[in-house]
């Protein structure tokens, strides 16, 4: 029994340096640069071992993606929690900005490159976790709108504003104002 555990803890390390070095080489030189053979390389095991781990690269993506999201949680919650309701939107709305700057590639492997993750009705825990941040955020400035789809609505507005600006495809000296606009209209209920 202790080796198993001491097997399955082992197993549990080297998929964690598999995600943190896909991770590291996106965030460096992007995700074309992440294949199998550059990530074994990087770790110093062979490509059967990573395949052993992860399906292929489209996999590595993915847990990449839920570490992220995961991470994205936390962000919305504390910044949530630290703002209180009345500053709750504008806190939150900050963060996810501050996120998509400073973790591009993870922010591309998010909503972009992951295949496997769903978003809405079977999405698995961590996502659905980060969609009820979001609606702990939003849902009271609803109304007498559907909460859900105001929820769905503020959630693409922002992350609109956040891809957008993170692809350079809006004037940066514009997002104070963005950002002032998006808080005046869904602030209001």
């Amino acid at each position: 029994m202790v080796t198993q555990q001491r097997r399955e803890r082992e197993r549990a390390q080297r998929e964690a340096l598999i995600v943190s070095a896909a991770r590291d080489m996106a965030e460096s030189d992007g995700w074309p640069s992440v294949t199998i053979r550059r990530l074994a390389e990087r770790i110093e095991y062979s490509q059967p071992v990573l395949y052993s781990h992860f399906a292929g690269r489209g996999a590595i993506i993915d847990a990449v993606a839920l570490q992220g999201i995961a991470e994205l949680t936390e962000v919305f919650k504390a910044a949530r929690t630290a703002a209180g309701p009345g500053g709750a939107l504008a806190a939150v709305a900050q963060a996810y900005l501050d996120f998509a700057a400073a973790n591009p590639a993870v922010f591309e492997a998010i909503f972009t490159l992951a295949d496997g993750l769903p978003f809405g009705v079977d999405a698995p825990e961590v996502l659905k976790a980060a969609f009820a941040e979001l609606f702990a955020v939003f849902a009271p400035l609803a109304g007498d709108r559907d909460p859900d789809a105001f929820t769905e609505t503020g959630w693409a507005a922002l992350h609109g504003l956040a891809a957008l600006g993170r692809g350079g495809r809006l004037r940066p000296d514009l997002q104070e104002q963005r950002l002032a606009i998006f808080l005046e209209r869904f602030g209001k209920a």
